[in-house]
């Protein structure tokens, strides 16, 4: 950002092109003082080289003038600085990957759920500023993949590397998922500590029951939004079928609906149903636009002034046009 702190200098500017007209109105104006009855000798002669040179005087006074005049003016440079007075959201994405979100009915068979998840998650990120995001990830057992963190490019680098559940720890151990979670932002001082928790199953593993761990979130003061992720009824699931290679087997979709929306009630959140791609998509735009925070910022900008670089260069042609003008191209009376 470039501003002058005195502008109404820039007014003097006016009489460059008026120095201009009048050197050049004068230039033309001037007959020589003693007549020849044939002047044809004369206009054979081509002015000198240094004849020419005397026009950079004009040059020289109107670029010093031009300078002087915006040192005058004092050009500054400023550079714009905010403070961010408001405090922003813990959340924590808590995402099941267990060995049923291979499925591939929210997006027509093209992708998994767990997929359409990372893609639909990435969006909801780059759409929140000052906020702290963390990940954990559960099947069977649940571990934090990611720690809160401002630093949204390192929480999509660890949103990437988020694969299915190897089989010695598959299952869906909800509850031990949300007490991972929990503990993520039961010392965090932010005033708004959310989970939002995606699974296509029911609880079947963890030493913690969904409904204990919801207790323990509401006692710290978070608040829980629920998924549910799947189509209704039975899907067509991709199973390896061994040698013969892999085909399709029907599977019912089970989602523990009750317990996802007893969860989410006992901590002021809402339970959801995601049947397709885009419905997950709404839906973490609807919790976005649930969860959103006030930012109150604090600008200012700091100015750095510029007049020296212009003031010193328009002296020194001033110096050098007064110079010029009274040794090399100096005029006689």
């Amino acid at each position: 950002m470039r501003i002058f702190q005195n502008p109404e200098w820039l007014f003097l500017l006016l009489t460059v092109p008026v120095l201009i007209y009048r050197y050049v109105h004068r230039e033309r104006q001037k007959q020589g003082r003693i007549r020849f009855s044939d002047i044809g000798v004369f206009k054979k002669i081509g002015p000198s080289f240094s004849l020419r040179l005397r026009h950079c005087l004009i040059v020289f006074r109107c670029l010093a003038l031009a300078l002087l005049v915006l040192a005058m003016a004092r050009p500054q440079s400023g550079r714009e600085r905010r403070e961010i007075l408001s405090q922003g959201i813990d959340i924590v994405l808590a995402i099941d990957v267990s060995s049923s979100m291979e499925a591939k009915d929210l997006d027509n068979q093209r992708k998994t759920r767990l997929e359409v998840c990372k893609e639909v998650v990435a969006e909801f990120v780059k759409g929140r500023t000052n906020d702290r995001l963390g990940l954990v990830i559960f099947a069977g057992e649940s571990y934090t993949q990611c720690p809160l963190t401002l630093d949204y490019g390192v929480f999509l680098g660890f949103l990437e590397a988020v694969d299915i559940a190897q089989e010695d720890w598959d299952g869906t151990a909800i509850g031990t998922g949300i007490v991972t979670a929990v503990n993520r932002l039961r010392r965090t001082e932010a005033k708004s500590k959310v989970i939002i928790l995606l699974t296509d199953g029911k609880n079947n593993r963890g030493e913690v029951d969904p409904a204990t761990a919801a207790k323990a979130a509401q006692a710290v003061g978070v608040r829980i939004y629920t998924i549910g992720a799947g189509s209704e009824g039975t899907i067509m699931q991709e199973v390896d079928g061994g040698i013969f290679g892999k085909r399709y087997v029907p599977v019912k979709v089970e989602i523990d609906e009750e317990t996802l929306k007893q969860v989410a009630a006992e901590t002021g959140g809402q339970y959801f149903r995601a049947t397709s791609e885009k419905k997950l998509e709404e839906i973490y735009q609807a919790i976005s636009d649930m969860e959103k925070t006030e930012v109150k910022m604090r600008e200012y900008v700091e100015y750095k002034d510029l007049f020296a670089y212009l003031l010193w260069p328009g002296l020194v042609l001033l110096g050098v046009e007064t110079l010029l003008g009274n040794t090399r191209f100096r005029r006689l009376p």
